[in-house]
């Protein structure tokens, strides 16, 4: 009895101490570095795009609702995609689907210049859309190409790692946002907009698009440079044995497992409260500095400063919880930062001034492991079928999509119950956060 106590200690042991990317003694340090600076890029693109609903909204003359069509086009593209995408990297390579994300992000990127020439708004929707097609593509690649390279014991842990440098590309992309869009658009007020000619208004609204859309092509060029790195690279082809597509009968199997089901229910109301807090911290800090007697554009930037606060919060705790994943239970740890997060919530609706926007910071920390735990998660034991058990994780992301412009309707209404209407509207995330305690203790009762 002894004996065997000792070796199952020492099993242990090795489980934690051994490396989390290398396998049968292959390392994939290289793809491991590649891949994962995809999280990064994209990680740019999702946080340089959360200001743009302000952004748009002034250079256009538009509502917070119009507005919120960018979240739309955005998160819409990730929803389309997301099957093709399994179906093509199960007919050919992760690899090939890596690529193909790349090209289709890249060309998003440099659409915007065409988009700009038209002055209208509704083609920079198609830009983005195209955009986040391949954004869906390497994020349904990348994922689970990251959770192959290892054992599956050190797969969660390995996910959060390679998730750690999504908010380093977020943080960027915050930065480029408010230093190089939004301080540089013109600063004339929504009101004064409001007052132009239409010549007027034509002069600005061309000057501030050519601000806007100097990033994109910058991270085009990037990207088509990151093409050809990848291109050239030899990839591992962990996991892409089986090239038979049988996308129905895949799905009728994936979809009968509890902890997956439940797994794309809670990712989806997950990303939808990232995006409605990150997104609408700039309304919310608006009207707080506004209040205090600032001018519209420094409380704008001055709220992107907070964003960018609360992402680098968000970056901190992911490390934090990362280490802590070695120690508790992924489903239990999941639940406390939610329980966390919707207190938090209460804070953002009922305090008022700049403690309700430091609770509204603060959230960020807790929804610092949410994504990869539950991806971890919803695709253990799936083997194969994780490529199209990714998709639907990925078409999850349509949370994105939809519940914004419904926060974006709440705001437009100026007051409601006689609050701020920016403060009701976060009750939105109070109820996402909720739904995730409920998928956090089921995972705890299930794997304790």
């Amino acid at each position: 009895m002894q004996p065997l106590l000792k070796q199952n200690k020492t099993n242990t042991m090795d489980n934690k101490n051994q490396s989390i990317i290398s396998k049968d003694g292959v390392s994939y340090l290289v793809p491991f570095v590649l891949v994962t600076s995809c999280f990064a890029l994209w990680g740019f693109a999702n946080d340089i795009t959360n200001p743009m609903v302000k952004a748009f909204s002034k250079i256009f003359r538009m509502s917070v609702t119009d507005g919120a069509l960018v979240q739309v086009a955005f998160y819409g593209g990730y929803f389309a995609m997301a099957f093709p995408a399994a179906m093509f990297i199960r007919k050919y390579s992760y690899k090939a689907g890596v690529l193909m994300g790349l090209g289709l992000y890249a060309t998003g990127a440099l659409l915007f210049l065409p988009a700009s020439w038209t002055g209208m708004y509704y083609p920079f929707l198609v830009a983005y859309f195209i955009l986040t097609c391949g954004l869906s593509f390497l994020e349904t690649s990348c994922n689970p190409y990251i959770l192959s390279m290892g054992t599956e014991e050190t797969a969660t842990r390995r996910l959060n790692l390679a998730q750690c440098f999504n908010p380093m590309g977020s943080l960027c992309g915050m930065y480029v946002a408010m230093n190089f869009i939004q301080a540089k658009l013109h600063p004339a007020s929504t009101a004064e907009r409001a007052m132009l000619s239409d010549a007027d208004f034509a002069a600005m609204r061309d000057s501030d698009l050519s601000v806007l859309i100097t990033p994109y092509l910058a991270i085009g060029a990037i990207i088509a440079v990151m093409f050809c790195v990848i291109w050239f690279t030899k990839m591992p082809h962990n996991a892409d044995k089986n090239h038979d597509v049988h996308p129905l009968s895949t799905l009728k199997r994936i979809c009968r497992i509890h902890h997956y089901r439940e797994g794309v229910i809670a990712q989806f109301f997950y990303v939808g409260v990232q995006i409605m807090c990150w997104t609408f911290i700039i309304q919310y800090g608006t009207r707080v500095f506004m209040a205090e007697g600032m001018s519209e554009q420094e409380a704008e930037v001055l709220s992107q400063t907070y964003n960018i606060v609360a992402m680098v919060i968000f970056v901190s705790s992911r490390f934090i919880c990362t280490y802590f994943l070695k120690y508790v239970n992924a489903g239990a740890l999941l639940g406390i930062l939610a329980v966390v997060g919707a207190v938090l919530t209460l804070g953002v609706i009922f305090i008022d001034g700049r403690m309700g926007l430091y609770c509204l910071v603060a959230i960020s920390a807790c929804m610092s492991l949410m994504f990869p735990t539950i991806y971890g998660i919803a695709l253990q034991g799936l083997g194969d079928d994780a490529k199209f058990g990714a998709a639907g994780l990925i078409m999850a992301i349509l949370g994105g999509s939809v519940l914004p412009p419904l926060q974006a309707s709440i705001i437009d209404c100026g007051m409601l119950m006689g609050m701020p209407a920016v403060n009701v509207s976060f009750v939105l995330p109070l109820v996402c956060f909720l739904v995730i305690i409920v998928y956090g203790w089921r995972t705890y009762q299930r794997t304790r």
